[in-house]
């Protein structure tokens, strides 16, 4: 569901300090990434949902809301490019047991871990999950979110995997951002299935092809997930029928992934905590992306990508949440942001466009992510009046207010627009 399928607001936001991405389509690559076009006090007018003029002292034509920002910082609404936002059940009494020394393994063997997810989404309905899904897509809004991918992956069967695919359209649809779904048909293997790799491959893929032409696929490359010949399998028959290719590589064992990857041209390789220096050359060096998952490292082993690589060979970098409720529970932007600067080797500045442009031309969405005259008026209005602040202070939210196609829709500045906000 996308942006401009809704009817757009008008707003003008007065006195801000705008930062962006310069204008264009594509990625920003290497030295490029940190270079970040900034007026210093200026405004952003939007008519019909769309940024109409940005500069100093701009005359709306006739009554329009104002937003007065007193030199606070006003960014593109961030874009995440990669979660399982839509999932049922919890795994915090698991994540005791870890803090108690148990191993994933180990509680993997008791039904735990990606299976016990597994196991409450096939017992919820597509009404569950998409509620379930509405909820989670509003704390989203509060940080700063305005375009998000979601994944399916946790049905691991066909008539589940399309009960979620349809959850994520359903609560898109109640949504003011943009939500891009994922098919994510190779998260795990089946235990319930005799060959889960043909099922998905003979069964699955086709009835998801049937219901949702061309949406990516995704799978997960990694010891005891996905193997990489089952998962080009998957890709090589995806591909025949026209999908885009995503794929998680490299998070605990670097299997090959990488250089098959770049070869197929596919849209991203995400994680990468254990691509070799050599691999992430080559990634570099590609039109594929590489997407920096760092609350997962943060959240279980301390094991980040190595982002300051990419970006010195010229790679396409996103940096992204990988919400879910197992290895990264977090749905914050900003949180992610800061963890690529401290541990990932990237600049504040670096940062902010792999939250913004970047993520948005991956997902197939190059108008967002970035501010200027034509493009949707999705924008995050900080606390702060430094940019820097996002990556730099942790904890609580930067947002003050955040906009959807024109439309107030979060933040604590929210109440009272339209009687000039200060």
């Amino acid at each position: 569901m996308t942006g401009e399928q809704r009817s757009g607001g008008d707003l003008l936001i007065r006195d801000a300090r705008i930062v962006t991405a310069p204008p264009g389509e594509g990625y920003r690559r290497g030295r490029e990434l940190g270079q970040l076009e900034v007026w210093r006090r200026a405004d952003i007018l939007v008519l019909d949902g769309v940024i109409r003029e940005v500069g100093p002292g701009l005359v709306p034509p006739g009554f329009v809301p104002e937003v007065r920002a007193e030199g606070r910082v006003v960014l593109p609404g961030l874009v995440d490019a990669h979660t399982h936002a839509c999932w049922a059940g919890s795994r915090i009494e698991e994540w005791g047991r870890r803090l108690g020394g148990a191993s994933y393994a180990e509680i993997l063997g008791k039904g735990g871990g990606i299976l016990s997810t597994v196991a409450a989404v096939r017992e919820s309905s597509e009404v569950m999950l998409a509620a379930a899904l509405r909820v989670r897509l509003g704390w989203l809004l509060e940080e700063g979110t305005t375009t998000v991918e979601v994944k399916s992956g946790y049905g691991l069967d066909t008539e589940t995997e399309l009960r979620m695919l349809r959850a994520i359209g359903r609560a898109a649809a109640d949504w003011p951002g943009t939500v891009v779904p994922t098919a994510c048909l190779g998260h795990a293997l089946d235990p319930d299935q005799v060959d889960p790799v043909e099922t998905v491959i003979h069964e699955t893929l086709p009835a998801v092809s049937r219901e949702f032409p061309g949406i990516a696929i995704d799978a997960y490359c990694e010891e005891g997930a996905w193997s990489l010949n089952d998962c080009l399998r998957l890709f090589d028959a995806a591909r025949e029928r026209g999908h885009r290719i995503r794929v998680h590589a490299d998070q605990f064992n670097s299997l090959g992934m990488i250089p098959e990857a770049v070869r197929r041209r596919f849209d991203s390789v995400d994680h990468l905590e254990a691509t070799t220096p050599v691999d992430l050359g080559v990634l570099a060096r590609s039109a594929t992306a590489g997407v920096l998952l760092p609350i997962s490292g943060f959240h279980l082993d301390d094991r980040y990508a190595h982002g300051r690589t990419l970006v010195d060979g010229g790679g396409a970098v996103v940096v992204a949440t990988n919400w879910n409720p197992g290895s990264a529970p977090s749905p914050s932007l900003p949180l992610a942001a800061a963890l690529a600067v401290r541990k990932c080797g990237l600049t504040p500045t670096e940062a902010l466009a792999s939250i913004t442009a970047n993520p948005a031309v991956l997902l197939g969405e190059p108008e967002r992510g970035r501010i200027g005259p034509g493009r949707p008026a999705d924008l995050v209005l900080l606390r702060h009046r430094d940019e820097r602040e996002l990556v730099h202070t942790m904890g609580g939210s930067p947002v003050a207010l955040v906009v959807c196609g024109g439309r107030v829709v979060a933040g604590p500045m929210a109440k009272g627009v339209g009687h000039n906000v200060t």
